[in-house]
């Protein structure tokens, strides 16, 4: 009699170690192929009982791709999922209301990429603020006959307002502490303890949108946080405040940071997220001389890439193991619902090859 083992598909891993650690695992790995048609594809995701989620910018330049983001269709579609996961802090390609509906789990990685947004958060801050993108720019296009126009500001003793303290947020404002910042937070789950803990002032977000000088964006994209930030939030804004955001596009307004671009409303912005994503080469907010932005690569880096793929793949030895694998640290949630996975398997028809 064959053996049977829960099969798990996937689009990607962040580095190639995830199937070096899934190699010894009891489970069946099968990669999907965007570009091959849809039946193959269909037919592997039908049989799965776990689901590495492809992302919006994985499917974006592949005509019919989007029909296996992990929303309420696919969900409905493959009975025999019992996770899905995404790679990194967001889960916004996860609809999880349609995953709670069907019994199924929803899990992310906020811990292993957040040093890597972290630092980009910060590094976004220095380059506006000292102009360095703005200064390559003219130095390229030809002599800089008044250096004084390039006059930038320094962050010691400035006011950073951080909307969203979860990893990325926490570690952004550790790495701004040799700045002597005083730092705002808006999060409605921040306790007072944590608050303490980090050296920061919870705020209504409308005082921190009018109080900080470096307004930095790191919160997830939820239905709570889709479209927070709109021209009522960037008209409060101090007019040497620079606005920067490694979250998701749709938590702020593009229009209405465009318009407070254009107007001068606001300093400038650091952006690594956009609506559409990639954004078009003509996309207005890249028009911007006030604007750096980056292709949501905060998070890419070598070392954030590798333990991503260590995480995500340890994770799925322990969702298909049971509670016994989970780590002591975890919480009784996490514990529980790795139980509640566990009841629900049932392998019948994948076979390891």
């Amino acid at each position: 009699m064959s053996r049977t083992y829960p099969r798990l598909a996937y689009e990607r891993w962040t580095d190639p170690v995830a199937g070096d650690v899934l190699e010894t695992a009891d489970i069946d790995v099968v990669r999907l192929d965007l570009s091959a048609p849809a039946e193959r594809n269909w037919s592997v995701l039908e049989s799965a009982h776990g689901y590495q989620v492809a992302t919006r910018t994985d499917t974006a330049s592949l005509p019919g791709a989007s029909q296996y983001l992990a929303g309420a269709e696919l969900i409905a579609r493959c009975e025999n999922l019992l996770a899905v996961c995404s790679a990194g802090a967001g889960y916004d390609v996860i609809d999880v209301q349609a995953c709670t509906r069907a019994g199924v789990a929803v899990c992310n990685n906020s811990g292993p990429g957040a040093e890597a947004v972290a630092e980009h958060a910060l590094g976004f801050m220095l380059d506006l603020a000292k102009k360095i993108t703005v200064s390559d720019r003219a130095l390229r296009a030809g002599p800089v006959e008044n250096r004084l126009t390039l006059r930038g500001t320094q962050l010691l003793g400035k006011t950073l307002g951080v909307i969203g303290l979860g990893a990325i947020g926490s570690r952004l404002v550790e790495l701004c502490a040799p700045f002597g910042m005083n730092v705002l937070a808006y999060d409605p789950y921040l306790d007072e303890a944590r608050a303490a803990e980090l050296g920061v002032v919870g705020v209504a977000l409308a005082e921190l949108m009018r109080c900080s000088d470096f307004v930095q964006v790191t919160c997830p994209l939820t239905a709570e946080t889709e479209g927070l930030l709109g021209r009522a939030e960037f008209a409060a804004m101090k007019s040497t405040a620079y606005f920067i955001t490694t979250a998701r596009g749709p938590v702020h307004d593009e229009h209405a940071l465009l318009d407070a671009l254009r107007s001068g409303a606001i300093a400038g912005a650091g952006l690594d997220v956009f609506h559409t994503e990639p954004p078009r080469p003509d996309d207005p907010l890249l028009q911007m001389d006030n604007v750096v932005a980056t292709p949501h690569t905060a998070g890419i880096t070598v070392e954030a890439a590798r333990d991503i793929a260590v995480a995500t793949a340890t994770q799925w030895k322990a969702i298909f193991a049971g509670p016994a694998a989970a780590p002591a640290a975890q919480s009784r949630c996490v514990a529980a619902l790795l139980r509640a996975v566990q009841r629900r398997v049932r392998f019948p028809s994948t076979r390891r090859i």
